[in-house]
């Protein structure tokens, strides 16, 4: 019966912001509602497959294994299903930059420095450690898990499967997750919006990365080996991110 009604939850479509509340109970640690409770001891105890995709705060997330070692390893760690939306974003900031206004679009015009802040409030609110994804952690899923994948985009060599981009977006972001995801059950690592990663592109960390392409670059730009840097205070209506959560 828990199962069943695990499935049915995980399943519920996007919400509009107005549908969306803050929950204030410590105990669950579940801030948005509504919301799938995974038994986090089994992910703290190393039981991944019966958590392949959890959502305790109302963020879909995604687990993807590790693999490697040496200077190739990558740690197993959870990342979001979607883009963070501008729903999500409203919920722990109160406000909506965006410029294409719709709740569940992803949320844009949101610098690094923005990001950082969202993160940290989001962290206070629910007791986890949400963050942005290092640069190798966001290509290795986009790539689906695999170092070696030969699709040009995440999840189809198809462009239009996968990805809104100046082909076919009418030059506008569009809701989440309405694309085909990748072999991992991710949306949009191909195009929609570029999404921010840690990581500084200088020694100086004078520059960010983000990665994936948006809605008004051409296929070339949504291409997974694509990447591109600017100033962590920069903003852009084709630039916003996803979460990632720590498996331990």
């Amino acid at each position: 019966m828990k199962r069943i009604l695990f499935l049915i939850l995980i399943s519920l479509p996007l919400l509009s912001f107005s549908q969306m509340k803050i929950k204030a109970d410590s105990k669950s640690k579940c801030f948005l509602v509504p919301c799938t409770l995974t038994n986090l001891d089994d992910i703290n105890k190393g039981n991944k497959a019966n958590v392949t995709t959890y959502n305790p705060d109302g963020i879909e997330m995604v687990y993807v294994e590790g693999t490697g070692s040496g200077i190739t390893e990558i740690q197993g760690f959870y990342i979001g299903k979607y883009e963070v939306t501008q729903a999500q974003w409203e919920a722990v900031m109160g406000n909506n930059p965006s410029s294409f206004k719709n709740p569940n679009n992803p949320v844009e015009k949101v610098s690094w420095d923005d990001v950082k802040s969202f993160i940290s409030k989001l962290n206070s609110m629910t007791g986890r450690n949400y963050r942005l994804p290092t640069e190798k952690e966001w290509a290795y899923a986009a790539n689906e898990g695999n170092l070696n994948s030969s699709y040009e985009y995440s999840g189809s060599n198809a462009i239009g499967e996968v990805a809104w981009y100046d082909g076919n977006s009418g030059y506008t972001a569009h809701p989440v997750g309405q694309k085909k995801p990748n072999a991992l059950g991710i949306y949009d690592m191909s195009g929609n919006v570029w999404e921010w990663c840690e990581d500084c592109s200088d020694s100086n960390c004078s520059y960010r990365v983000y990665r994936g392409g948006g809605w008004g670059n051409s296929a070339p730009g949504v291409r997974v080996s694509y990447r591109n840097f600017f100033s962590p205070s920069h903003r852009d209506n084709n630039l916003g991110f996803r979460l990632v959560c720590s498996s331990n």
